[in-house]
């Protein structure tokens, strides 16, 4: 039953991706959600019986809020008159391990204004961020660590 629901969530994220809920966008929304789905079998494993809603809108709810927190921070420094930025790269030690969810945690690092994933280590254990001050990489570490990546963990595992 959740692989249907995955299908139905993914089609409707398509549609609202694409600002079109026209029943073509949606038909087309089920077989993209359906083949991205197929693909991505052996790295999500066997779906689980219990699907936990819950904690899948509370990390889309997190996205969001750090989606318009990092805005706001990215424009301040843009109009302000004097650029004191430090930019750089640092490891972030990850604790997720499938590739799934590594995926996910790098996309969301990414959408969110001035940080960018930019590789993950061949062992999978180190991802490389970007971020357009990184004067404080322990925080931006920390902040990771107990945002996006303790939701991935709890909506996935």
């Amino acid at each position: 039953m959740t692989i249907y629901l995955g299908v139905i969530l993914l089609a409707l994220a398509w549609a609202a991706v694409t600002g079109s809920f026209t029943l073509p966008n949606l038909v087309f929304g089920l077989v993209l959600g359906s083949l991205t789905l197929y693909l991505v079998r052996e790295q999500r494993g066997p779906f689980r019986s219990a699907f936990r809603p819950g904690k899948v809108l509370s990390l889309a709810l997190l996205f969001v809020k750090e989606l318009i927190l990092s805005a706001w921070r990215v424009a301040r420094l843009v109009v302000s008159s004097r650029m004191e930025l430090q930019p750089g790269i640092f490891a972030y030690p990850l604790k997720v391990d499938r590739d799934f969810e590594i995926t996910l945690l790098a996309n969301l690092i990414t959408l969110t204004p001035g940080t960018l994933s930019v590789d993950v280590s061949d062992d999978k254990r180190l991802l490389y961020v970007h971020a357009i001050d990184c004067s404080d990489p322990e925080a931006a570490i920390k902040d990771i660590e107990t945002g996006f990546e303790r939701k991935i963990l709890e909506a996935f595992r």
